[in-house]
């Protein structure tokens, strides 16, 4: 169950003071929302123990602020993604 597959997704609206949680899912779910996001090019950024802690909170919440600076790092690679692309 340690290998099990953890994903979450972030929604940071212009204006809010830090990220929400607007989807978490473990197993094969997860599996399924990383196939989706592939295929419609939504970004992607791997770090299992952000996952796990961010998975913890509740849906629709505020990323906890012990998060903000390992989930403004992953904002940093895909916003510096999408400038190479």
């Amino acid at each position: 169950m340690g290998d099990e597959k953890v994903a979450v997704s972030l929604k940071y609206p212009e204006g809010a003071e830090a990220p929400f949680i607007s989807f978490s899912a473990k197993g094969r779910l997860a599996e399924k929302m990383i196939e989706i996001a592939r295929e419609n090019s939504v970004p992607l950024v791997e770090n299992q123990v952000a996952a796990n802690v961010l998975s913890a909170a509740e849906i629709g919440s505020m990323i906890p602020e012990s998060t903000w600076k390992i989930v403004a790092e992953i904002f940093s690679v895909i916003v510096n993604y999408d400038k190479m692309v």
